[in-house]
């Protein structure tokens, strides 16, 4: 194998979910000896979740616990790992994800081989609960590589970013609840840096298996929508106006073997979660405030 990065250092954000920073640190301790850095950054948490975190700290000498409790937000905590992070490499990745032995090994590789800046993973959706939502959820899961061919970007929960792309157009914009990846990954795109996929790069993310979670999200991403147009209304278009739909709202694509029951109960969650994002983003519109108080992303 070629030589690789001397450097990486994967970043985790985490908000009131001691299980899932626990079972993400736990897979990624158990990678070899080329997983550099971890660092977890507690965004304010009012649980356990700190604690959780110590005790890999306390055993494990290559994790490291910083905090955000200043902005309330998952961009403003990763680019508090960013600020912390030593790796020529950074990794990004969610705090209830899990990966397999040699992840990184494989990313860094695939980054190397095709002399990549910025580089998404596969991202596989695991059913925690066989409910109903949850198979609806991991239907389409996440189709990375068509987001890096079509809006030039990667999820921020399987993502690898060299060290100087931060450098050169910012970091993450913290004034996002939403949809920060996108804006990011577009501004690394338009600075001409090569963007690209791992296919053998596997991260394991638990679907959302409650209305209530993935309607939660799906108002969140309907937030962050109208907040971008409000920032960068040049890319996204004036606010007031909200996208037209384009591909589905979280997993309906249909299987011949869907029973009648099923199909219908997809086109139902389908239309629910095109509703609640948009109830997200006129929700932002009117109710939503400029918040002065967060810099700008700059290089």
């Amino acid at each position: 194998m070629d030589t690789l990065p001397e450097s990486v250092s994967t970043i985790i954000p985490v908000y009131n979910d001691p299980r899932g920073i626990s079972q993400t640190l736990g897979s990624l301790v158990k990678q070899d000896s080329s997983s550099g850095e971890l660092l977890a950054v507690d965004n304010d948490s009012t649980d356990e979740t700190r604690d959780a975190i110590l005790g890999y700290t306390q055993t494990q000498r290559n994790v490291h616990l910083f905090v955000e409790d200043e902005i309330q937000g998952s961009y403003a905590a990763r680019n508090k790992g960013i600020q912390h992070a030593e790796g020529d490499v950074l990794a990004f990745l969610d705090a209830d994800e899990t990966v397999d032995d040699g992840w990184l090994e494989t990313a860094l590789q695939a980054m190397q081989d095709q002399n990549a800046d910025y580089l998404g993973c596969n991202v596989e959706l695991t059913l925690p609960e066989n409910t109903l939502v949850g198979r609806y959820n991991a239907r389409t899961g996440f189709p990375v590589e068509q987001y890096l061919e079509t809006e030039h970007y990667a999820p921020t929960c399987a993502l690898l970013v060299r060290r100087e792309v931060f450098e050169d157009v910012g970091l993450f914009d913290a004034r996002l609840i939403s949809g920060g990846d996108r804006e990011f990954g577009e501004r690394v795109y338009e600075a001409g840096y090569k963007q690209g996929y791992a296919e053998d790069a596997t991260v394991y993310h638990p679907a959302r298996t409650t209305f209530e979670s993935l309607a939660k999200k799906n108002f969140r991403v309907g937030r962050g929508f109208c907040q971008k147009q409000r920032y960068y209304p040049e890319r996204y278009g004036k606010p007031g106006i909200p996208p037209t739909p384009s591909g589905p709202s979280g997993g309906d694509d249909e299987d011949e073997s869907d029973s009648l029951f099923t199909r219908l109960a997809f086109a139902f969650l389908s239309f629910a979660m095109l509703a609640c994002r948009g109830m997200g983003y006129y929700y932002e519109f009117f109710f939503g405030e400029e918040r002065d108080d967060i810099p700008a992303p700059t290089s």
